[in-house]
């Protein structure tokens, strides 16, 4: 598998959830982008059957600074685990969990989860703190976006992300979900 491409892009702008209803949403991704609970069991729960969560890339590459910046971390490197969540043939959502490496050293478990959900895991533990979520429209040129277009065979012009910072007994990871055009296509 090829490293998560870091290429220095011009970092998004990420709002917080106030400042999202001055921004243009399509209808079919709104309901997913600002819903309550984990997406994974919004998903399983929207979807059944036809939910599957696939494990698309795991790999250690260096952190950008807005990256090391946004984790509060001085570490240099960091495991990258991206993930599709597809409803029967279509994907719907492109995940990336940025985990430095001082956090693998305190709970190493992570680099092994494989096509299990993240958030579902890491909801059954104590010690587990959710920063709110951050919005933004991600451009087709952005690293991230390509990713995932690339793993959807779709093309659109940029998705709409949301990205939290989750600390768990101190140890922080950073979490995005990117929606693709399939999110609008589903019922929520």
């Amino acid at each position: 598998m090829m490293p998560p491409s870091n290429a220095a892009a011009a970092d998004p702008e990420w709002l917080p959830a106030e400042r999202l209803g001055q921004r243009q949403v399509d209808d079919g991704v709104r309901p997913w982008l600002i819903g309550k609970g984990l997406l994974t069991l919004r998903l399983k729960a929207a979807w059944g059957e036809r939910f599957a969560l696939r494990l698309v890339a795991q790999t250690s590459a260096r952190l950008t600074p807005a990256q090391a910046g946004r984790l509060g971390t001085r570490d240099r490197k960091g495991l990258f685990r991206d993930v599709e969540m597809r409803c029967g043939e279509r994907c719907g959502v492109y995940a990336r969990s940025v985990i430095p490496d001082s956090t693998l050293s305190a709970h190493p478990w992570l680099s092994e989860l494989g096509d299990c959900a993240l958030g579902e895991t890491l909801s059954d533990l104590s010690g587990l703190e959710r920063s709110p979520y951050e919005f933004a429209w991600l451009s087709a040129e952005d690293p991230l976006t390509r990713q995932a277009l690339k793993v959807a065979a779709a093309e659109a012009p940029g998705l709409w992300a949301r990205r939290s910072l989750l600390t768990l007994r101190g140890a922080p990871l950073l979490v995005h979900e990117l929606f693709l055009p399939a999110m609008g296509q589903t019922a929520s």
